[in-house]
């Protein structure tokens, strides 16, 4: 009796590394087995499902390791019952989204370990869309300074390494990733816990010089959040975290491509000067329902605070994949491992960010003459298909 396999026939495959034309994918159950040019395989093994998509090209699944809501979910108020998780695994999943990481900015201490451990428990549960791998939590360790749209009173000193504890425990070992400020005292042994707890330490929402930076990185750091937002602007003739983080080749950053937050000429010029392995694409996106009141309001297509701050935005990866195509020279290869294999690696994922043999099958076809998502495969499912038009 033959095996239970899919074989998927696209227009063509990024792997993201090489461009296969006219390919075809072979899956069996949960991985992928087989890639290459769609004559290489045969149609005619017993129980073999042919999915037609040669309309289409295909992509790994997108991995968005900064988001802090969507689809009716807001990350700061997980620890309400009413606040489905499942909701934004769909809609990123009809995003092109296969992994993400809800992202939990700074608050009161209460309210936060309480928020962490709510989204903790949510993460474990099946999933309908897109898959939760870990838990962001962007502070509260951050320079109000540097807030942005967060609130400062809930930005903290790095003193109270007993708040930290509390947020390891209620975490659980599922939060990946904590933003930080390096100019901050005792950074260094924040970077260290953070290391020994198996979580990555990403620099942002700061205002540290040169100095406090390389200090930063000397003790392991090697991630920045959201680079140009919430640090000082590139200047000339003084250095600062921004250019240190642009030009250091062993940190990864992560850049909103909504248009919005950073110029696309910045982008580009990100794009040029970062290692084609550094750079990660991520959303940054918020919960935000036009006409409802949440403390955010829109203008020309911009979200802000009620104080006028920019927010995050209402974007998504699928959007800003062809942004950063438009953005910058990158050839669409590398533009596709910005969302792939990039954040990938970065987060230690060497299951997914790839289209190869043995790896995990999650698979997004894109249209080939619109760019909108079409199917999204989760870990060899199908967990989002576009209506027949």
């Amino acid at each position: 009796m033959g095996k239970n396999r899919t074989l998927y026939l696209t227009d063509y495959c990024l792997t993201p590394h090489v461009n296969i034309p006219n390919a075809g994918i072979l899956c069996e159950e949960s991985k992928i087995i087989g890639i290459g040019g769609v004559s290489a395989f045969s149609r005619e093994e017993p129980n073999l499902k042919v999915v037609d998509m040669t309309s289409c090209y295909a992509l790994p699944g997108l991995i968005d390791s900064h988001i802090h809501g969507g689809g009716r979910f807001d990350t700061e108020l997980a620890a309400d019952p009413e606040q489905k998780l499942e909701n934004l695994s769909s809609y990123l999943a009809s995003r092109g989204v296969t992994t993400f990481l809800p992202t939990l900015v700074a608050m009161p201490r209460k309210e936060m370990v309480r928020a962490t451990a709510a989204l903790a428990e949510k993460i474990q549960a099946p999933m309908p869309g897109a898959a939760p791998c870990g838990i962001h939590l962007e502070g509260p360790f951050i320079n109000p300074l540097k807030a942005g749209s967060q609130r400062r009173e809930a930005c903290c000193p790095v003193v109270d390494f007993n708040f930290l504890d509390e947020l390891l425990e209620a975490g659980g070992g599922r939060i990946k990733l904590m933003t930080f400020a390096p100019e901050l005292n005792h950074a260094d042994k924040l970077i260290e816990k953070l290391l020994d707890n198996g979580i990555i330490p990403s620099m942002g929402h700061s205002a540290a010089n040169a100095e406090e930076t390389l200090r930063a990185i000397d003790s392991g750091a090697r991630r920045c959040s959201h680079l140009y937002n919430s640090l000082p602007p590139l200047h000339h003739r003084r250095s600062s975290i921004t250019d240190v983080l642009l030009t250091h080749d062993e940190v990864s950053v992560e850049i909103i491509l909504d248009g919005a937050h950073i110029d696309p000429r910045i982008v580009d010029i990100t794009a040029r000067v970062k290692p084609a392995d550094k750079v990660i694409g991520v959303s940054n996106s918020i919960e935000f329902t036009p006409g409802q009141s949440n403390g955010y309001y829109e203008k020309d297509g911009k979200i802000f605070t009620a104080e006028g701050i920019l927010a995050g935005t209402a974007h998504s990866l699928d959007e800003s994949w062809m942004h950063l195509r438009t953005y910058s020279h990158l050839p669409v290869n590398r533009a596709a491992a910005c969302f792939t294999c990039n954040p990938a690696k970065d987060l230690g994922l060497i299951t997914r960010g790839e289209l190869s043999p043995g790896k995990r099958a999650d698979i997004t076809f894109f249209d080939s003459k619109t760019n909108q998502v079409a199917m999204t495969i989760s870990h060899g499912a199908i967990v989002y298909k576009a209506e027949a038009k």
